[in-house]
């Protein structure tokens, strides 16, 4: 399935999550202190005294609550892509860094600025393990992690590992452990770490079930923001389900617990101890905390683990079709549906899955396997959780007729939506030639080869590919955005630039 997810935009960081706030009971004093019985929540479950503290709960967690520095070769351009580690030097004189955070950075983290002598005011001879090798490999970020099993399996964030050839994992009993058994899913930013078992045994928390986590319930965040290990917030679930289109695959839940650089890939866990989503990401303008915190769910974070675990990478099913949301109720009337929901086919892929069961452009996928689509995020879940090789039935609506198609779901390109759109490639080309806006709102450009690498297209594939798109347009409204490839408008062909613009004045 060919659903393109663009880069967040610079209000994006990823950081870490926080937890809540109980609120004291003070009882009278008297000179002969007398007990009464202790008052109990709202839900008579838990006795007050019991929510002004969390002090179990933090024994219980710290432990397996790590600090991760990754190592290995600087990557060219390389600047920390969402936050979520403290990198060095370059991480501050990097242009793109926010005046206000940079200034937060120097003034708590004086060691980590150009030309200081150390980091965190410690001596590294005396204080850090020593890598094997000339020097040994530059540090490139930090970050957060949490110890899931007794043999030392952490799990932490894709980017907060992204590039590193060896880790640093220091543990909150003063215990460091370099290891380079890394494993990262960078569509879902997971990874796993795996401790050296000679080393163990080690603290560990359980994951807990994040599906039954509700908006307003409590949570506690742990990780190493600035670089301050061991540092506990609190707040509650303030939102789930969210999309921020930061990865390709992504669920989050939304916290209004603060966090800061460094908190990437610590755990946010529930009032019991368990671990139910990672510290991912924050909603920001500035760089700092402002009120929105999102976590990878934990159900999720342990379908990944468990693949990385196995078989070192996670094997998703691919269709074949660039999709949008059926927005606009105008064009859900167009296309025969009697509401606007369900996935649109905009292109599909030659020799695809989706070509091979007769899915065409135009139509409307309204459920599969069973499962209604609701919109193009459920239809892309639905499909990368499908074993490749199976057989999906689907229901389709083809010029407001009812049809049912059945897909054989192949496994996903190792490559299949890595480069996003937004990022510069690695190779840049002469800019392809660019139509001018048309008055649907939208711009479209040839699908040059650096393009077709990037959204992850064959070379060759006929259409245009949506470039930018005018906000509050009627392309907008209708879920149009930039990534989507065009093949056909109103059933027409639409091969290049040329052809979308014959196209477009027809309808006028």
């Amino acid at each position: 399935m060919k659903a393109v997810v663009g880069l967040a935009g610079a209000g994006l960081i990823a950081l870490g999550f926080a937890g809540f706030v109980g609120t004291g009971v003070v009882l009278p004093g008297s000179t002969r202190a007398q007990v009464a019985a202790v008052p109990t929540d709202s839900a008579g479950q838990k006795p007050v005294r019991d929510l002004v503290s969390y002090r179990d709960v933090v024994k219980k967690v710290l432990p397996a609550v790590v600090s991760i520095e990754s190592r290995g070769k600087p990557l060219a351009n390389k600047m920390m892509r969402r936050g979520g580690g403290i990198a060095p030097a370059p991480f501050f004189d990097d242009p793109r860094l926010p005046d206000e955070m940079r200034r937060q950075l120097e003034r708590m983290m004086p060691d980590l600025q150009p030309g200081a002598p150390g980091r965190g005011g410690r001596d590294k001879q005396e204080n850090e393990e020593q890598i094997p090798g000339e020097g040994g490999p530059s540090v490139m970020g930090s970050g957060s992690g949490v110890i899931v099993d007794a043999k030392g399996l952490v799990l932490t964030n894709a980017h907060v590992v992204e590039g590193a050839s060896e880790v640093m994992v220091v543990l909150e009993d003063g215990r460091r452990v370099v290891s380079k058994d890394i494993k990262a899913d960078t569509k879902t930013d997971l990874a796993i770490v795996r401790l050296d078992v000679a080393k163990g045994p080690y603290p560990y928390v359980s994951l807990g079930n994040s599906d039954q986590m509700e908006i307003g319930d409590r949570v506690l965040a742990v990780g190493a923001p600035f670089g301050m290990a061991g540092t506990v917030t609190h707040g509650i679930i303030s939102a789930k389900n969210r999309g921020i289109d930061v990865n390709m695959y992504e669920d989050f839940l939304q916290t209004d617990a603060a966090i800061n650089p460094g908190n990437s890939g610590g755990p946010l866990v529930n009032v019991d101890g368990q671990v139910i989503g990672i510290n991912s990401a924050i909603r920001s303008r500035s760089g700092g905390f402002q009120g929105i915190g999102l976590a990878i769910p934990s159900n999720l974070a342990s379908s990944v683990k468990e693949q990385l675990v196995k078989n070192g990478t996670v094997r998703r099913g691919y269709m074949g079709v660039a999709i949008q949301t059926v927005k606009d109720p105008d064009l859900a009337a167009k296309l025969g549906l009697k509401d606007n929901a369900g996935a649109l086919v905009t292109s599909v892929m030659p020799n695809a899955p989706a070509a091979k069961a007769g899915l065409q452009a135009g139509d409307v996928i309204l459920s599969v396997g069973g499962s209604t689509v609701r919109d193009s995020k459920t239809l892309q879940w639905a499909i990368a959780h499908s074993s490749p090789g199976a057989e999906v039935p689907m229901a389709v609506v083809r010029d407001g007729k009812n049809l049912t198609l059945a897909i054989k779901v192949e496994e996903q390109p190792a490559n299949y939506g890595v480069v996003r759109g937004g990022q510069p490639s690695e190779e840049e080309e002469p800019a392809p030639q660019e139509a001018k806006p048309s008055p649907l709102g939208f711009t479209v450009t040839e699908l040059s080869a650096t393009n077709a690498k990037r959204f992850g297209f064959s070379q060759g594939t006929p259409g245009v590919l949506v470039s930018k798109v005018l906000p509050n347009s009627p392309a907008a409204v209708a879920g149009v955005r930039p990534g989507l490839l065009l093949t056909h408008i109103e059933r027409k062909p639409v091969a290049d630039t040329d052809s979308f613009d014959k196209v477009v004045a027809s309808l006028a």
